[in-house]
């Protein structure tokens, strides 16, 4: 079976996600540091299941790069080398991007597998932006955006590589979080240019621009959500992870208003559906926005009124990530629809038409 442009790129857009998944999952077991260094672990292209692979034993043959926890300090092995009956400090060098130099292998294996599903979305990226050569002529800007999606990647990669070193400054984690948005609307354009179905999807200039703000106060949303979670992150560091009932106990105005918002958002998302029906304009998918909005909803109760349940905040995160996806793509079908509107008992404001 022959494997269509688009279909890689929604491969690749299925992966991005994943790597969302995964980072909420990192995040939510506290497994960010589980990888003190970057790209490798521990400096071991797979990660050690023991934590006596990263101490110092008598005649123990180390390679060049390795990493061991010795003294609460992580050192790096100057050389390949065996040891002798003693330490030896001329062999080692200490790791100076941070001083964080714990072990523990559930955290160690879950950063690890977020690092590989990331490197796997990495590498269908880049065969993504190959197979795009083929449309130089004919549509130059799937080639542009499929490139600028492999650079969005290694840019990516390296955030990720600051969050590490930064030991999980949040700011630097919201950063992150905004760069795998940005990827996923870069994707879902380039799955769009490359549609060659027609669609019935009807132009009306007012709902245009209802689904721009929809799509606007849905980022804006996410992003004090980030800066919620953020919050978060500092009563854990406080309380630690088995207080979960302490976590919201005081919460600041952020929370309140993010909580507030949300009435904002899920209104807006209903009038639109009323118009995008009432009009006809075939939108199918904004019923997509409210099923992802009521699931939303539900798991930000849960946090806050059962005490943050098992998977509830990663599942919070995704579904938003999906919600912002499918707005972008029904804001991409609102700007270049395929057919006129058909007027029914009223007349449609400033209709266009598109051949695409």
């Amino acid at each position: 079976m022959v494997i269509t442009f688009r279909r890689i790129a929604k491969i690749s857009l299925i992966l991005v996600y994943l790597v969302i998944v995964a980072g909420a999952v990192v995040r939510m077991t506290g497994s960010g540091m589980g990888c003190p260094d970057w790209p490798k672990c521990f400096g071991f292209y797979i990660p050690p299941t023991e934590v006596e692979e990263l101490q110092w034993k008598p005649n123990k043959s180390f390679e060049k790069g390795q990493v061991i926890i010795w003294r609460e300090t992580l050192q790096v092995a100057k050389k390949s080398f065996t040891t002798q009956k003693t330490f030896n400090p001329n062999h080692w060098e200490l790791y100076t991007k941070h001083d964080y130099a714990e072990f523990n292998p559930w955290h160690t294996w879950i950063e690890y597998i977020n690092r590989l599903i990331g490197a796997v979305a990495g590498l269908a990226t880049l065969i993504l932006a190959i197979a795009s050569i083929k449309y130089w002529k004919k549509k130059k800007r799937i080639p542009i955006f499929a490139w600028l999606v492999v650079f969005g990647m290694a840019f990516q990669a390296w955030l990720g590589a600051t969050v590490v070193y930064s030991v999980l400054e949040p700011v630097k984690i919201t950063v992150h979080m905004f760069m795998a948005l940005v990827i996923v609307a870069l994707l879902l354009y380039i799955i769009y240019l490359a549609n060659t179905e027609n669609k019935h999807i009807y132009y009306d200039n007012n709902t245009l621009y209802l689904c721009l703000f929809a799509l606007g106060i849905t980022l804006v949303q996410i992003i004090m959500g980030t800066q919620v979670r953020q919050f978060i992150d500092e009563q854990i560091d406080i309380f630690g992870y088995d207080a979960k009932s302490s976590w919201l106990k005081n919460p600041e105005l952020l929370f309140y208003i993010h909580r507030s918002f949300s009435i904002l958002v899920i209104a807006t998302n209903i009038y639109l559906a009323y118009r995008i029906t009432k009009l006809n304009l075939g939108h199918i998918k904004i019923y997509w926005v409210l099923f992802l909005l009521c699931v939303e909803v539900l798991t930000g109760m849960a946090m806050n009124y059962l005490n943050f349940p098992v998977t509830s905040q990663p599942l919070h995160l995704v579904i938003a990530s999906i919600l912002f996806g499918v707005q972008f793509y029904i804001v991409l079908d609102a700007l270049m629809p395929r057919k006129t509107p058909k007027l029914r008992n009223f007349a449609l404001p400033q209709k266009r038409r598109y051949d695409l």
